[in-house]
């Protein structure tokens, strides 16, 4: 690898012509730049058209697995030092998983702390970005001090330290987007590694060559230090067993052939309690070799026994996928794991059961089914509510029955009873965390047509016990605008009339078809208008702006900094 790095210049305030020092498992493009005493850790990615120059400010430091994408400007000011997390003094120091997205700028003194993402056009300059914070696009961070595991939306301008103490929270789906970015940076690296070798690369060539085609060709694997290797997994699957092992995550895997597939019915594996990467690809390799013909999926298991990182690895026709797509689906919360350490080591055989004998309903459809096993999963209380039509506009919903019952098929029964008797009425669905003593999940599931209603996230995501976080789901309400009409629906317009009447900011979300699967939604800003006709406005003309794409309402509490609610109101 031929890095355009140089050692420092003489200057009047310095004269110790530093160079970089990289660490052999990085990659730094030919068409970026090193200068001066930069210290790039294990895994490091630096791609092509980056500044990283610590001639004025200096040193800088970049922990492992850390990227830092095309365009990105590195440079501090000779006066100033911030400290970093091996208490010594750096200009720049940015620490390990962190994303540093294309055409960012990090300008000394400057701290990001570990697991963070600056996002594009992004500037830090004279601030601390804490660890796990996610900050948008086009935002100015200056002069400020953001603390740990904060959301920065796209275009905010934050230059006083009010204004940081009162960002909100980062969401789970924020941090698996940004997991996501990570885990395909890591395997761009490992790419761009193979590509230099031709131990690695000559293979794939010639079997291009023999086929005329790149169809089934697997990445083969890079040589390592570890002398890792297997006759069964791709080279992207064990870059994910490694990133997965590197961040302290527990590896579990699953299978389910295509009849059960189309119900989410997997089954776990034999748990995987590795010591080293071999041992990790052997219990893999063994999942995969006694389940060939069904699909198997691997996944990490954080400290608070949420999924992450789940990937389809192996399909029906036999071929192993590359685990390219980082991105945990909807069912990375179900897992109801046991364990004596709590980290999740073993999984509980009550999961696999309650998916493969969990009951099917004629009253309620797979999505409605899906919610209540995710709830009570997660150790939450079902309940139901019912109103109708003229009731619906104020928002006066009743209770049903109350639902005692802990096992999947009596709550479906409970729910399904509801709805018998509240038949020509709007019917909803509610998820209480009982410790918290708050809702986590209110989405309609009947409505005064009879009809049963989808859920318009598939997902119901769960928080830990005691989290001072708060959930809001992305509530089924089906309020959408068709390609000829900007019109919010009655429904939307409840929900509006609700939020201005509780005191919360509206805001607006879009996204394109691509886009979505990742989760990168972009915020409109606040929306100004305080009475409901302005608000309404507002949104239709969003809603007209952004035809072809997803739109999403966000209630925003401005008191608490978090989101009470996330519907989307529009799609392609």
């Amino acid at each position: 690898m031929v890095v355009r790095s140089t050692a420092a210049p003489p200057t009047p305030w310095s004269k110790n012509l530093a160079e970089p020092q990289i660490h052999k498992t990085a990659f730094v493009h030919t068409y970026s730049n090193l200068i001066g005493d930069v210290r790039l850790g294990a895994n490091v990615i630096v791609a092509p058209g980056t500044t990283i120059r610590a001639d004025e400010g200096t040193p800088f430091y970049l922990g492992e697995n850390t990227n830092i994408q095309d365009g990105v400007v590195i440079h501090g000011l000779e006066q100033g030092r911030v400290l970093g997390d091996d208490e010594n003094k750096y200009s720049v120091w940015i620490g390990k998983n962190a994303c540093i997205t294309h055409m960012a700028l990090i300008h000394g003194p400057a701290y990001v702390g570990d697991n963070s993402f600056i996002g594009f056009r992004s500037t830090v300059f004279n601030a601390r970005v804490g660890a796990g914070c996610i900050v948008m696009m086009h935002a100015l961070i200056q002069d400020v001090e953001i603390p740990p595991g904060k959301y920065v939306p796209s275009g905010a301008i934050i230059t006083s330290q009010q204004q940081a103490d009162r960002l909100p929270d980062v969401q789970d789906q924020d941090k698996e987007f940004a997991h996501h970015v990570v885990g395909i940076n890591q395997a761009l690296r490992a790419g761009y590694l193979c590509a230099e070798d031709s131990k690695c690369i000559t293979p794939i060539r010639d079997e291009i060559a023999k086929s005329y085609t790149g169809n089934g060709i697997t990445v083969l694997e890079l040589e390592r230090s570890s002398n890792v290797s297997s006759n069964n997994l791709n080279t992207e699957t064990i870059e994910q067993l490694r990133y997965l092992l590197q961040q302290g995550y527990k590896i579990g895997t699953e299978h389910v052939d295509q009849r059960r597939f189309r119900t989410g019915s997997w089954t776990s594996c034999q748990p995987i309690e590795p010591r080293s990467l071999n041992e990790a690809i052997g219990a893999l390799e063994t999942c995969v070799r006694n389940h060939s013909g069904e699909y198997v999926r691997l996944f990490g298991i954080d400290k608070g026994r949420r999924r992450v990182l789940e990937t389809i690895i192996q399909r029906p026709d036999g071929e192993v996928k590359p685990a390219t797509s980082f991105r945990a689906p909807a069912s990375s919360s179900n897992g109801n794991y046991s364990s004596n350490n709590g980290y999740g080591n073993s999984y509980s055989d009550s999961y696999s059961n309650s998916y493969s004998n969990g009951s099917s309903s004629g009253k309620i459809n797979n999505e409605t089914v899906e919610q209540i096993r995710q709830l009570l999963a997660s150790g939450y209380k079902v309940g139901t509510e019912h109103v109708d039509e003229r009731r619906f506009r104020t928002g006066s919903w009743i209770s049903c029955k109350s639902i005692e019952a802990t096992s999947t098929n009596a709550v479906i029964s409970a729910v399904e009873e509801c709805i018998n008797n509240h038949q020509g009425e709007y019917v909803r669905l509610i998820g209480i965390d009982t410790k918290a003593k708050r809702r986590v999940l209110e989405t309609i599931i009947q409505r005064p047509n009879g009809q049963v209603a989808s859920s318009s996230s598939g997902s119901q995501k769960s928080y830990s016990s005691g989290s001072q976080k708060s959930y809001s789901s992305e509530s089924s309400y089906s309020g959408k605008a068709t390609a000829t009409s900007t019109r919010l629906d009655s429904e939307v317009v409840d929900q509006l009339r609700q939020l201005l009447a509780g005191g919360y900011k509206i805001s607006i979300e879009h996204v394109d078809q691509r886009r979505f699967r990742t989760g990168s939604w972009t915020s409109t800003g606040p929306i100004k208008g305080s009475s409901e006709r302005e608000a309404i406005a507002a949104v239709e003309a969003h809603l007209a702006e952004y035809q072809g794409e997803y739109v999403r309402l966000i209630g925003i509490d401005p008191k608490a900094k978090r989101r009470v609610l996330e519907t989307i109101i529009q799609r392609p």
